[in-house]
């Protein structure tokens, strides 16, 4: 599994999760098995934050252009 197919995973889990769906088991990249629940979300979104850096992507979010 590619660090973009990573990313694309954790964030889909991210947003169940935020979203009240059922918890959710991500394996990181360390090979941990981690069940998300919303007491540790904090963790789902640093391992979101991590997997963005290691793709040299920005936390800050899209550019929006403005005039």
């Amino acid at each position: 599994m590619t660090l973009t197919e990573k990313l694309a995973e954790a964030e889909m889990q991210y947003h169940r999760l935020m979203t009240g769906q059922s918890a959710r088991v991500v394996v990181d990249q360390n090979g941990e098995r981690v069940e998300f629940t919303a007491i540790n979300a904090t963790r789902l979104a640093a391992y979101i934050q991590d997997l963005k850096r290691q793709l040299g992507s920005s936390a800050a979010g899209p550019l929006i252009p403005y005039f």
